[in-house]
């Protein structure tokens, strides 16, 4: 897979019917690796190697209702009182991050309320805290480690 812009991290592999396969330490079980994967299977290691979240706290890929449209997001962390404290959304490396992905982002949050947004395609990635208040986002140089978040 592409070189990302992420520490090396080391994956379990295997291949099942001709398609290479990662293990996905949250899930528990091997998943599809599609360059959107890699980009999140990355992105969690990221966050829980170099950031300190627990891996308790982080869901990926489950179902989002906004209206009458079901969406996936790609990652969700949760704080420790069970509210959303991150979104994250990954992209493949080929594709841009451009204003059409925060606005996909935004989307989500307006349902999820999250205190931080992350955006990567895993060579760049992009941090955002929320001010509800004066309804925007400030972008941040990096994502705060979890302890400086509680």
């Amino acid at each position: 897979m592409q070189e990302l812009n992420f520490p090396q991290y080391s994956f379990r592999f295997k291949n099942n019917q001709n398609k290479t396969a990662v293990f996905d330490k949250l899930r528990k079980k091997f998943v599809i690796l599609t360059p959107e994967e890699w980009v999140r299977q990355n992105c969690v290691r990221f966050l829980t190697e170099e950031k300190d979240y627990p891996e308790s706290l982080i869901n990926v890929e489950k179902q989002l209702k906004l209206g009458d449209l079901v969406k996936r997001y790609d990652i969700v962390v949760f704080n420790r009182n069970g509210n959303i404290h991150l979104i994250v959304e990954c992209k493949a490396p080929k594709i841009k991050v451009t204003q059409d992905t925060f606005d996909q982002i935004a989307r989500y949050n307006l349902k999820l309320n999250a205190t931080y947004l992350m955006v990567t395609n895993g060579i760049n990635h992009y941090y955002c805290q929320m001010d509800y208040e004066a309804e925007k986002y400030n972008f941040l140089k990096e994502i705060p480690s979890f302890q400086k978040t509680e």
